[in-house]
Parts: structure tokens; C-alpha cells; sequence
């Protein structure tokens, strides 16, 4: 059986809660993120059962990009003359 969007979004929550030692107080933040981190998955390459990958439009990024993580591109440094 497939698992529904809200079924998704609690377990996410509860990891959530779980990650960070079981906080009091933050369960709407934990279900904010759950439903924020559902829609970028929703919005990504892989259809909602994941047997489909959807084209991505093309974009730009300035340096390199590793597992979804954008690294920045190396800063250029000016070189110096030393006084001889």
C-alpha cells in the first residue's frame, strides 16, 4: 500500500523530533519543515511513486553541485609581489 502525503509528512515530522533530542514545544516547526521538505520532493525529477523521473528545466549554477548539495566556486586570491 502506498503511503499518503499526510502519512509522509507525519513520519518526517517525528524524525524530525527525534533528531533533536525530543524537544517540547516544536511540533508545529517539525510539521512545517516535513510539509516544506514533501513539496520540494514533489517538485523534484522523481514522480510521486517513484517509478518515473521527469525531465528538470536547465539552470545555471555558479560551482559545482554534489548530491543535491550547491558548493561554492573557489574564491580567486590576488597574488602578492613580495618587497625583495
Amino acid at each position: 500500500m502506498a503511503e499518503t502525503r499526510e502519512e509522509w509528512i507525519k513520519k518526517r515530522a517525528y524524525a524530525l523530533w527525534e533528531e533533536e533530542g525530543y524537544p517540547t514545544g516544536r511540533e508545529s516547526i517539525h510539521w512545517e519543515q516535513a510539509r516544506h521538505e514533501r513539496e520540494a520532493l514533489e517538485g523534484s525529477a522523481a514522480s510521486s511513486d517513484g517509478k518515473e523521473v521527469k525531465p528538470k528545466a536547465k539552470r545555471s549554477v555558479t560551482g559545482s553541485k554534489t548530491n543535491g548539495v550547491v558548493t561554492p566556486a573557489p574564491k580567486r586570491t590576488a597574488s602578492r609581489k613580495t618587497a625583495s
